[in-house]
């Protein structure tokens, strides 16, 4: 996953500055139906002339942001279906790579709220919280298959039917193509790639029986759509993730071939962008305004929201990310000139250090 570190130093207040916060004052603005009919009422109140020009506009514009809200949520109930109804006496949420990181965050925000939570990781967590107290941990590498069938069976002993499926775990090497040795490509592609298979595969037919059905989560990146200098295995294995959601969700809305019970489930996609944890510590984000590095927390946050609401989607952060496939339309040239002036395949230029440092006291790889 795209996870990056926070350099836990304090910013300049500018850099708090980005286009993701002036779009969400936008949004939550003059671009809130609710505010443009507030202001309407408030022409009203102060005797605004309902043939007046100000008048006309304002009803207008708010109606043009009602319509396109209206439509919007059309729009998603045609691509998602309704809701999936949870109920959390019922939910039992496994997590992979939950020591650390993203994984960890989710699992103490279920945890708290006294949901029953597995954890799937090869590492404990880092540091025990009041989060983690009811949470139940499983030592599993989840790139060995028949590993990830036994703990299915330990985890329905001893929680009940996984409902709610959040595929996080990942690893990263951030070497060129050319330094990186066959191992490290087959486990970046074990980790990475593999273990979903292996989890969906595993959990998603339980899922399907289940009258109440299930959430899977896919957490891959957005430089699965960009593929950046120094992470060809990396993003190779997050483009797979990108395709494998697409092929996953195109099989369960089949009409004519998908499983039964395909209705009750629901697919989440995650491409993040740069992330605040230790999995990138070193990396650099090319604009802090415009690619602002994204809190692990605001993240989770996205992710927790989606899955109570029991719809399927995609969860882009920052802003940026939910736009980047434009890239790929334009002329290869202002492509590239594009790429050049981002920075963004310098981005990698200061990892090498950071991780040797992270190696030196943690003793390998950062898996998440």
């Amino acid at each position: 996953m795209s996870n990056h570190v926070s350099s836990g130093q304090s910013r300049p207040w500018y850099e708090h500055i980005t286009i993701d916060l002036l779009a969400r004052v936008l949004n939550n603005s003059i671009f809130q139906p609710f505010i443009a009919w507030l202001a309407l009422l408030c022409q009203s109140a102060v005797g605004a002339s309902s043939t007046s020009f100000r008048f006309r506009a304002t009803l207008n514009y708010a109606c043009l942001l009602s319509l396109f809200s209206f439509l919007k949520l059309l729009d998603e109930l045609y691509a998602y279906g309704r809701p999936r109804k949870l109920d959390w006496d019922e939910e039992v949420v496994v997590i992979t790579g939950g020591a650390r990181g993203l994984g960890k965050i989710l699992a103490e925000v279920y945890g708290m709220r006294g949901a029953s939570v597995a954890v799937l990781d090869v590492q404990k967590p880092s540091k025990e919280s009041e989060g983690l107290a009811g949470v139940e941990v499983y030592e599993c590498d989840v790139g060995d298959a028949e590993a990830v069938e036994k703990v299915k069976l330990q985890i329905e002993t001893d929680l009940g039917i996984p409902t709610i499926l959040i595929n996080n775990a990942g690893i990263v090497y951030g070497k060129p193509l050319l330094s990186l040795g066959s191992h490290e490509v087959e486990k970046s592609f074990k980790v990475n790639t593999l273990a979903h298979f292996n989890t969906i595969r595993t959990f998603l037919p339980t899922m399907l029986a289940s009258k109440t059905g299930g959430t899977i989560v896919t957490v891959a990146s957005v430089l699965g759509k960009l593929g950046a200098s120094h992470l060809s295995d990396y993003t190779a294995t997050k483009a797979a993730l990108i395709a494998m959601h697409s092929s996953l969700r195109a099989e369960l809305n089949s009409p004519s071939t998908a499983p039964e019970g395909a209705a009750n489930i629901r697919t989440v996609l995650v491409t993040p962008g740069q992330l605040s944890t230790n999995l990138f510590q070193g990396v650099k984000t090319p604009s802090s305004f415009l690619g602002p590095v994204v809190e692990t927390v605001e993240l989770a946050r996205e992710i927790v929201k989606m899955v109570d609401s029991g719809m399927s989607g995609e969860i882009s952060l920052p802003l940026y990310a939910r736009w980047i496939d434009w890239l790929h339309v334009l002329p290869p040239g202002l492509g590239k000139l594009v790429r050049g002036l981002s920075g963004m395949d310098r981005a990698m230029e200061g990892f090498g250090a950071a991780q040797s440092k992270i190696s030196k006291m943690a003793g390998g790889v950062k898996v998440q």
